[in-house]
């Protein structure tokens, strides 16, 4: 759904998005193709809202791990979906210097091919990758032939800790749809933006957002000091509002910004781009407690003509008096009489 809404906002073809795409390879290992001037968060990548790669456990496999190629992050994306395969296995090997991202096992299929180059039977080969893949460590009879075979005792003693593996099929497949959302994010920002604030983000603190670069931050370092210093948990509520903070941020920080919620560019429910200020227009169910449908009733109700009230607005659409008085104290509304009857002083 997302790269669909990119592809459609830009014109771009999904399957024209390149796989070798320098600065957008980079993302996976540096923040600086995102061109930010000062980074608040001091991203050690520009992986932020990448599917699969964005959160903060893969961000900081991608950090251990430094990957430069499509086939690394490959391997990434395996050693992050399998289970018993990074943490307390391959982690601990790259760390010591005991093998590089290139060597550990990723994929389940990657036993089967090392093995067959070590010249392993095909057969045996193959069931062993079925037995480590499966979480059923090594039979005796396979760690004899392994290392008969020159297999180092490091690659033997991995196998035997893992207990799930991604097959490479699937691996590439998320990396693909990764390197595609890079695309977007490197070359055409404002689509990306308008496209993940509208599909992925759950919570909003509009009226932060619309103030800037420094009001974002000082939101973020208070839900921080809250969670810290109380040391209770965010509210699920403020828990998302955390998360779109930290992404708003990124935006801000690359040059772009929210505009406020315009009473008649805003969409009921997706960020609408501005080109000529480079900025994004909020829609109206960022606001809270106003929902999708009343906030359609907004949008269609405004091809029949201007609101020339407060009031106007109440009887025409959907929404409540509290949503009014909110969109009134954002200074959206500012302009409007409270009612349609109009004072000696009106005229």
């Amino acid at each position: 759904m997302a790269l669909k809404m990119m592809s459609d906002l830009t014109g771009v073809k999904i399957q024209d998005i390149p796989m070798n795409d320098k600065k957008v390879l980079s993302l996976f290992s540096s923040a600086e193709a995102l061109g930010m001037s000062h980074d608040y968060t001091n991203a050690k990548t520009g992986a932020l809202l990448l599917p699969e790669f964005g959160t903060e456990f893969v961000r900081g496999v991608l950090e251990e791990t430094n990957p430069k190629t499509f086939s690394d992050l490959v391997i990434i994306s395996g050693l992050t979906h399998g289970t018993g395969v990074w943490q307390g296995n391959s982690d601990e090997l790259v760390k010591a210097g005991t093998a590089t991202l290139q060597e550990v096992i990723g994929c389940r299929d990657d036993i089967m091919v090392y093995l067959i180059g070590k010249g392993i039977p095909n057969n045996i080969a193959f069931a062993i990758m079925e037995d480590v893949r499966k979480g059923r460590g090594l039979k005796e009879q396979y760690e004899e032939i392994m290392k008969a075979n020159n297999v180092p005792e490091w690659y033997i003693e991995s196998c035997k800790k893992i207990k799930y593996m991604f097959p490479k099929g699937h691996a590439v497949a998320y990396v693909t749809m990764a390197v595609r959302v890079g695309y977007f994010k490197i070359y055409y920002p404002l689509e990306f933006y308008a496209t993940f604030f509208s599909v992925r983000s759950k919570q909003y603190d509009i009226k932060t957002m619309i103030k800037g670069k420094d009001a974002i931050i000082s939101k973020i370092e208070e839900l921080r000091t809250q969670q810290r210093v109380s040391n209770v948990k965010l509210s699920p509520k403020e828990a998302e509002q955390l998360k779109t903070l930290i992404n708003a941020l990124e935006m801000v920080q690359r040059g772009y910004s929210f505009s406020n919620i315009d009473l008649y560019r805003s969409d009921a429910s997706n960020f609408v781009v501005d080109y000529e200020t480079k900025s994004l227009i909020p829609p109206f169910i960022t606001i809270d407690g106003l929902g999708e449908n009343n906030a359609i009733t907004v949008v269609e109700e405004r091809k029949n003509g201007e609101f020339f009230s407060k009031e106007d607005l109440l009887r025409r659409t959907k929404l409540t008096s509290t949503n009014v008085q909110d969109l009134a104290d954002m200074g959206v509304l500012d302009g409007l009489n409270e009612s349609d009857q109009l004072s000696l002083f009106d005229f």
